[in-house]
């Protein structure tokens, strides 16, 4: 059923415009954008109207563990590899069911905050004891029921992980659950192909980092991927994976991945947080998508991503929600611009046009590079875009008399809940702030929390 939305403002790939008309054709792709045009019978918006934000970056069982990693150790130097080892305690929990109710969780609530679509970056395959289920894809499939009861558009991203650190380290038992053959992992994505295709889903696939793959089985992942599929990976998280990296072949992560790999718009480079100048400077010359996770990494301790000599050099970024410790696109941003405000003691920095609002050009950029990492034509209000939409909250206070500085209220300012409602791939699936389906998902969350040992039911 096509849909007509007449918005007062809108925000389109040119800037801010007034009394928008935006048609919604029956596949959920957006046919028309009017313009200073009329409202006649179009059904009003009810506010402000955005694109939703792409999440590039998602590990979405992980929502299972957010909140429970706040003891500090004995020795006071907890870090990413003392929070890693609490996270693989709660993959011994995990089970399918258990898996798809906490993504449902965290897809809903990514609705909700006015992100659009998400790639998941899933790595968990096999059972507790590291075999694999009667059918392969069986954790995969979870991921797909969870966003089809979310309608939350997915990129899945089957995770290839077969080592525990550089020079082919046999994995941890605690990893167990992610290893596979090459063989076995082309399988996975062959058994995917059909199953993404009827959902509307992107298929891409994710080599975990340098330190989990080997350069070999890096190019047999890259060639068993579809043709023109998104490519992630993590890389130059943390220091101790530069160093090992350094170590290992002599060139840091980075620096190696640019010289050895065709690095281009199809591969998106999650955190690369520790990167010399020469390397940031050659990323953003490359085309890929910097992936980045401001509220995690900023959690997790990483480190400061050189954003000011990223995005002046013409690198695309975008954000993701990662751990899930927080779901919220407009903390993501203003965590991210922060950062960069205490790095160099300065302010606004995240965009390089003069008298440019700060919020407006952080987001678009955002979902254009979002968009890109996503493989999925989304992130702008434009004929041909899926009608992936958020429309603003009016009535919070914080967002009281702005108009073309709406997105800097809601980023930077005392606002709460900015997102009335959401829709996604042209059906609305949030309406003034409730999901249509949260409660059955709420309470399936809670259930699957209190079996596994993670909270009350």
């Amino acid at each position: 059923m096509s849909i007509r939305l007449f918005a007062s403002r809108a925000l389109l790939p040119t800037g801010w415009s007034r009394d928008v008309t935006v048609d919604v054709a029956d596949d959920g792709t957006i046919a028309t954008v009017t313009p200073d045009s009329r409202r006649d019978a179009a059904e009003d918006a009810g506010g402000p109207l955005v694109p939703a934000m792409p999440n590039l970056h998602s590990h979405a069982f992980q929502r299972g563990v957010a909140g429970r990693t706040g003891l500090a150790g004995a020795d006071g130097e907890d870090s990413f590899w003392t929070w890693r080892r609490a996270m693989y305690m709660f993959l011994e929990r995990l089970d399918p069911e258990g898996s798809e109710a906490i993504a449902a969780q965290a897809y809903v609530e990514m609705a909700k905050a006015g992100y659009g679509t998400v790639a998941e970056f899933h790595y968990v395959h096999h059972d507790a004891t590291g075999r694999p289920y009667a059918d392969r894809a069986e954790m995969s499939k979870r991921i797909l029921a969870a966003a089809r009861t979310a309608g939350m558009p997915l990129t899945l991203l089957p995770v290839y992980y077969a080592h525990g650190g550089f020079n082919a380290v046999p994995p941890l038992a605690a990893q167990r659950r992610f290893v596979m053959t090459t063989d076995e992992f082309a399988a996975l994505l062959a058994a995917l192909a059909p199953l993404a295709r009827a959902d509307g889903a992107a298929l891409g696939v994710a080599p975990h980092s340098l330190r989990a793959v080997t350069p070999d089985e890096l190019d047999r992942v890259i060639t068993a991927a579809p043709p023109g599929a998104p490519v992630h990976m993590h890389v130059a998280e943390q220091t101790q994976e530069v160093e090992e990296c350094v170590a290992w072949c002599g060139k840091r992560p980075v620096e190696w991945l640019l010289a050895r790999e065709s690095v281009d718009a199809r591969w998106c480079l999650v955190h690369a947080t520790h990167m010399l100048e020469r390397e940031t400077r050659a990323l953003a010359a490359s085309g890929a998508v910097a992936g980045l996770a401001p509220t995690t990494e900023a959690d997790l301790g990483d480190g400061t991503f050189p954003g000011v000599v990223y995005a002046a050099s013409g690198g695309r970024w975008g954000v993701g929600s990662d751990s899930n410790a927080i779901v919220d696109p407009f903390v993501e941003l203003r965590q991210l611009e922060y950062s960069q405000r205490l790095f160099w003691r300065r302010r606004n920095l995240m965009q390089h046009a003069p008298h440019e609002s700060l919020g407006t050009a952080m987001w678009q950029s955002a979902a254009r590079a979002g968009a890109q990492a996503c493989g999925r034509r989304t992130g702008a209000i434009e004929a041909g875009a899926h009608a992936d939409l958020v429309v603003l909250d009016e009535d919070d206070p914080a967002l009281a008399g702005h108009t073309d500085t709406l997105l800097d209220a809601a980023i930077f300012g005392p606002c709460r809940r900015p997102v009335r409602h959401t829709m996604l791939a042209g059906r609305w699936v949030v309406r003034d702030g409730r999901h249509r389906d949260e409660d059955a998902v709420l309470s399936a969350y809670r259930h699957a929390m209190a079996r596994m040992g993670g909270g009350p039911a």
